[in-house]
């Protein structure tokens, strides 16, 4: 956590020199010389004195120094142990540059290099042996104003699986965007990492990993920790404490978000925050294709909490357009790891959130067969696996359709189903395209650039959790997730569209994040959800009032000349 100057005691003799440098390092050359002077740390530094502005300009020199990702990774992180107010500044000034970096892709690396990236504690890790005791680990934690908190167990960690206690890079990242990308002030927010062991060998016999060396607890004492977990969040911060559970496993995911959701305040990522990116930009592409939600004939690769969370929320949309809700998920066919999901499939592998979208058809065991079958109009892949949308998939798509919507969703990079180029390159430059991770502008056989869109959750996440905090929510239902992506696909402009982009530039996500939160605020208040009262007279400004400044304030109090003392004089006997 980090602390101003003159939030440290002002007494010299009760600071020691490393103290002090600690202090002068959350502003460094920006003390001016009055304030130097003032404060004791004159000579400290030496004379020049440099503007926040000037001091991320350093920033942006200092980064590119650095040609791993990795490497810019972790001086981003040393940046924020140090200097805080810098650090979101030079982040969210530089969005499109520096976020693939701090969140997706790189952060899945950090997670598998965590052991040897971990510097100093930036959350809490709470493990199975510490049940009976949760809340007093809760205490631990200096905050007391915690609103929002992004929990993980590790077990699914982007598109690269059980990384275990390793997985404490997905909530530091997220949390760093919260602030970032929707202002909500650092000191509230607390990455956690619920440490139950891992299954992943690799990890078990790492001797830098840094979690339980034991295989993963299930079962019964699993979801006691759990359940003990969020009665102690309560307890400590509040009912109206945020929870986004992040990364967990498909079988744990939905059924804790059954669980938890009406109950506490509470969303999943994975399953609502990608669902309602991937909506938004399915939104957005009706305006290309011209056709309405429920027109479409909907692919997915991947039945786990991605492709089942967007699934859900098109049918949904669908439904708001006026079909039946039998009628919308007759629209969608989903594909897992046994083939096409259909009605008493002999491989099994079936749940009940399977079986709301399973067909009565013979099986089908590839992807392109039932591409081939159904002749989709639109194509999401969420399952991980690179390459699964083959070239002759692309083409099928693009025979059936003048403009195919393909949405290669996977995390990281490496993971996505195809890349930009080939989408486009399978599809007579045809196809609408957009992706989880970043991919780079194509240049067309007749001279225009597209540049495809990255439906990536920090459209979503940071502005819906905005919204609930300045609310109070406590019952995060599904209407705000289709609230929010609603709010985004408006915010995407023609030349947006024109460019094959169906998200806003990465640069404009903060002004993003108080639209959708405003959406949210006002919803809440429509709707009778909301506990904050009374109800604000001007939505945004209220917002914008609640939020993080990022600009350095003044280290000394303000001043100002009192009128000399005017009274008689009194002469003491």
């Amino acid at each position: 956590m980090q602390h101003d100057w003159w939030q440290l005691t002002p007494r010299r003799e009760m600071c020691s020199l490393p103290c002090c440098l600690a202090a002068i390092d959350s502003r460094g050359l920006a003390f001016t010389i009055e304030e130097r002077q003032a404060l004791g740390i004159h000579g400290l530094l030496p004379a020049r004195v440099k503007s926040q502005e000037e001091q991320v300009q350093l920033c942006k020199l200092s980064i590119e120094r650095y040609e791993d990702p990795l490497n810019k990774y972790i001086y981003l992180m040393g940046l924020l142990d140090r200097n805080e107010h810098l650090f979101y500044r030079f982040v969210g000034e530089n969005v499109a540059d520096l976020m693939p970096i701090v969140y997706t892709p790189t952060v899945g690396l950090a997670c598998q290099k965590y052991g040897l990236v971990y510097r100093r504690p930036r959350g809490l890790f709470i493990t199975i042996h510490d049940k009976g005791h949760v809340y007093d680990i809760l205490k631990n934690w200096p905050e007391t104003d915690v609103r929002a908190i992004v929990v993980t167990d590790g077990e699914r960690i982007l598109g690269l699986g059980d990384l275990g206690a390793c997985g404490m890079g997905i909530p530091v990242g997220k949390l760093a965007l919260y602030t970032a990308l929707a202002g909500i002030k650092p000191h509230q927010c607390l990455p956690i990492t619920i440490d139950v062991g891992t299954n992943n060998e690799t990890m078990l016999k790492d001797p830098l990993y840094i979690g339980l060396r034991q295989r993963r607890v299930r079962g019964a004492a699993y979801d006691e920790l759990i359940e003990e977990f969020m009665q102690a969040v309560v307890r400590r911060f509040g009912q109206n404490c945020l929870v986004q559970f992040e990364d967990f496993g498909n079988a744990n995911a939905f059924r804790l978000l059954e669980k938890y959701r009406g109950r506490y305040c509470t969303f999943n990522d994975d399953i609502q925050g990608t669902a309602a990116v991937a909506v938004a930009g399915l939104l957005a592409s009706l305006r290309l294709t011209g056709n309405k939600l429920a027109d479409n004939t909907f692919v997915f690769q991947g039945a786990g909490e991605a492709s089942l969370g967007i699934a859900e929320l098109c049918v949904m949309a669908m439904k708001a357009e006026g079909v039946s809700e039998e009628e919308a998920r007759s629209r969608i066919w989903m594909v897992d790891s046994k083939g096409l999901i259909v009605r008493n499939r002999p491989e099994g592998g079936l749940n009940e959130h399977k079986e709301k979208f399973a067909k009565d058809c013979p099986p089908i065991r590839t992807l392109e067969e039932v591409v081939n079958t159904a002749k989709p109009s639109v194509l999401i892949g969420a399952a991980a696996i690179r390459g699964a949308f083959t070239p002759a998939i692309l083409r099928a798509m693009a025979d059936n359709n003048p403009r195919p919507v393909v949405f290669a969703l996977s995390n990281p990079t490496s993971k996505a189903e195809c890349t930009a180029e080939e989408a486009y390159a399978n599809t007579d430059e045809r196809a609408i395209f957009a992706s989880g991770s970043p991919f780079p502008d194509y240049r067309t056989k007749d001279g225009r650039v597209l540049r495809p869109g990255q439906g990536n959750n920090s459209y979503i996440f940071p502005g819906l959790a905005l919204g609930i905090l300045c609310a109070g929510l406590v019952d995060v239902s599904e209407d705000f997730m289709l609230l929010a992506a609603e709010a985004l696909a408006e915010i995407v402009s023609e030349d947006d569209l024109e460019h094959g982009s169906l998200y806003p530039p990465l640069k404009d996500i903060q002004n993003c994040s108080v639209k959708i939160a405003k959406k949210i605020v006002d919803h809440a208040y429509e709707t009778g959800k909301a506990q904050v009262q009374p109800q604000p007279l001007d939505t945004e400004e209220f917002i914008r009032a609640q939020m993080y400044c990022s600009n350095y304030e003044p280290a000394l109090p303000p001043r100002y000349v009192w009128p000399s003392d005017t009274a008689p004089r009194v002469d003491l006997v």
